[in-house]
């Protein structure tokens, strides 16, 4: 029987807040200049997981069910109009439900985070489901995330 410290994920710890972001920051990085430019101005965040109203408003039956949101105006929808006291557009992550997803999957949790950064953008920006694929896979995810 092998000793628990030969297995190489037996020190390894779930990533915190600050880790989840950088993740989100390579995996934004990654993605081609012309999806980037769409996001001019976008705010990341990351929490642990979505608040109640949240919840609520996108009708979760349990606080895993999100993994990421867009709040804000999309170009369809005419973000380039600035409105006075308008919030900027923002991406939440919600790192414990993506964990929770990436233990369950066969993906990397780069890809999980990618897959998330890229859907939540383009459909506020109007992109297609093939447009987001050819964005993940020219970013290097494998594909069939499954989320």
């Amino acid at each position: 029987m092998a000793n628990i410290s030969s297995y190489p994920w037996a020190q390894l710890v779930a990533p915190n807040l600050s880790e989840i972001e950088a993740l989100a920051d390579g995996a934004f990085a990654s993605l081609p200049e012309k999806f980037r430019a769409l996001c001019e101005g976008v705010v990341f965040r990351v929490e642990d997981f979505p608040d109640d109203e949240t919840l609520d408003e996108m009708k979760c039956e349990t606080e895993f069910d999100l993994l990421g949101l867009f709040r804000g105006r999309g170009l369809i929808e005419g973000e380039h109009l600035a409105e006075t006291g308008a919030q900027p557009n923002m991406v939440w992550l919600y790192r414990r439900p993506i964990l929770d997803f990436w233990a369950e999957s066969e993906d990397t949790l780069g890809d999980i985070i990618t897959h998330v950064l890229v859907h939540e953008i383009g459909h506020h920006f109007g992109l297609s489901d093939d447009d987001m694929e050819e964005i993940e896979r020219s970013a290097g995810v494998a594909g069939g995330t499954g989320v």
